[in-house]
């Protein structure tokens, strides 16, 4: 089933059981933020892949996601700082004209994550600490380390996936990918290598 969502445009990736902090001044974004209180408090958050979200123009991808407005505060000059958790992926079947904001049909993507899929959480989870051991050595500020994990496969996998130090393009491969083994099996790969450059970092400082 397809339905208009109003659209967030970012320049970073959004992923399903994490929580999104935003800080509103456009106007367009403003109204968005009102509209979406006034209905069911969802919009859709995509991640740029050309231009700038700034007065619009921009270029987006097609798999984003659904972001539930769960508190908003009034900051000075009319600002608002909106927190917002993601609650599932979708798919853009059409673009609508921005007017008064980003606007799409889209299509919610269904997680085909079962119980007792026997997930390399665990596995993924220590080469996740291991690259920010190594990026806090290296004198990169990674903040704080002591995350825990949900008991769920699912949320442990989005929550695994948004703790990574990735850059957009490679969040972005990861959301349109389906919490599977292949979601896993790709965030090693690329935790592999940045914790290879580290090293290389580490040993040649």
């Amino acid at each position: 089933m397809s339905y208009q969502l109003p659209m967030f445009p970012l320049g970073s990736v959004l992923f399903p059981n994490t929580v999104l902090p935003l800080r509103v001044f456009e106007p367009r974004y403003q109204r968005l933020v009102d509209d979406c209180m006034a209905g069911d408090g969802r919009f859709g958050v995509v991640l740029i892949e050309r231009g700038s979200e700034v007065g619009g123009g921009d270029t987006r991808f097609a798999v984003g996601t659904i972001a539930q407005i769960a508190a908003i505060a009034d900051l000075e000059e009319g600002h608002r700082l909106v927190l917002a958790v993601g609650t599932g992926r979708f798919e853009v079947d059409q673009w609508l004209p921005d007017d008064p904001y980003p606007l799409a049909v889209i299509s919610e993507l269904t997680d085909p994550l079962t119980p007792g899929s026997d997930l390399p959480i665990v596995e993924t989870e220590m080469k996740l600490r291991r690259t920010l051991a190594l990026m806090s050595e290296a004198g990169y500020d990674v903040g704080d380390t002591g995350f825990e994990l949900s008991e769920k496969e699912g949320v442990a996998v989005d929550q695994l996936c948004a703790l990574a130090p990735l850059s957009p393009l490679d969040s972005q491969r990861l959301l349109a990918t389906d919490p599977s083994p292949e979601r896993l099996a790709r965030l090693q790969a690329l935790l592999d290598e940045e914790i290879a450059v580290l090293q290389h970092q580490l040993g040649s400082g």
